[in-house]
């Protein structure tokens, strides 16, 4: 049986990629996708959300969970840092201006997830993406969530690895810490994916480039070319990088179980304050720590397969979207 699962993202290059993945992946059935502010705002976001499925088309219709938040994080990284736009483009989605119709029969993001949970009690896992913000909230709402989910992974966090905000700190965490740190208190299962382990899989520019001529020229395959090679373009001009990163299709290979990994069990806080502490990732591995652990950190990644994954969906959703054109 499929396993059920709420994406929620911030959209974003590399999000995009792995949501279009995730629609591809028969293993999984994406009931919603929920829109959060962080690499774009929750406005934009919420777009982008309703773009991809728009043109991915897939079979079953994900439910979009909306953001009204007009600003996002990305907007105050520090000075010095290549800007998000500059890596991401102006929407997000690299040259793509995602437009969509208005929208109806909004749902805001955090009810959306509830109400979905509540439907498919103990079968549905969060895949956060973004910052932790609407999966706080949606605990916040529901005192029970934690005890009706099927778990929760989180692309997030730095502990073996220095941050790519500051030096201490991983975006989305840095995001917003306060959600984070109510979440990490929180009782639901959850996997953190960190910095050290989700930075692993990458395609080369090479790759990319016989990548993009194996994906079919449909308007989802199209879509998916103009993106990596945004990316390649962005990395090579702003970072310097050799290769494209993909964090969120690691996250989703672990939801999926798609490729192998490890991990350990600690005690994670998250810190709140301070200039350069903010958003820091805070494993405690003392043997005689006053709490118990209350999560597992994906520790290794078969970072071979998460790359395989990813080329096998991205060519099937591009093949099964001119099908049913």
């Amino acid at each position: 049986m499929a396993q059920k699962i709420i994406i929620d993202a911030d959209p974003g290059i590399g999000d995009a990629l792995a949501i279009l993945v995730a629609l591809a992946d028969s293993s999984l059935d994406v009931l919603g996708l929920t829109a959060v502010a962080g690499m774009v705002s929750g406005i934009q976001a919420t777009r982008n959300l309703h773009y991809l499925i728009g043109i991915a088309d897939p079979l079953r219709h994900p439910r979009v969970g909306q953001s009204d938040v007009a600003v996002c994080s990305a907007d105050q990284t520090p000075l010095g840092l290549p800007h998000p736009q500059a890596l991401n483009g102006r929407f997000g989605l690299g040259e793509v201006d995602p437009l969509v119709p208005d929208l109806h029969n909004r749902r805001e993001s955090a009810k959306l997830i509830v109400d979905l949970v509540r439907e498919h009690p103990n079968e549905v896992r969060i895949v956060s993406f973004g910052p932790l913000t609407n999966v706080a909230m949606a605990l916040d709402l529901d005192p029970e969530l934690p005890f009706l989910l099927n778990g929760l992974i989180c692309l997030g966090g730095a502990l073996h690895h220095e941050g790519d905000v500051t030096a201490a700190a991983e975006f989305n965490i840095w995001s917003d810490p306060q959600a984070a740190r109510a979440v990490m208190k929180s009782p639901v299962g959850k996997i953190l994916v960190p910095l050290n382990v989700s930075q692993n899989p990458g395609l080369t520019f090479e790759d990319i480039d016989r990548l993009t001529g194996l994906i079919p020229s449909t308007p989802v395959g199209e879509m998916i070319s103009g993106l990596m090679q945004y990316a390649v373009r962005a990395n090579r001009q702003k970072l310097p990088r050799e290769e494209v990163s993909l964090p969120a299709v690691a996250a989703l290979a672990v939801a999926s179980r798609a490729a192998r990994f490890s991990t350990e069990s600690v005690f994670i806080d998250i810190e709140t304050s301070g200039d350069i502490t903010s958003g820091m990732t805070l494993p405690d591995r003392r043997p005689f720590r006053p709490s118990q652990t209350n999560a597992d950190v994906v520790s290794e990644l078969d970072a071979a397969a998460v790359i395989d994954y990813y080329c096998r969906g991205v060519r099937r959703i591009a093949v099964s979207s001119d099908r049913r054109s």
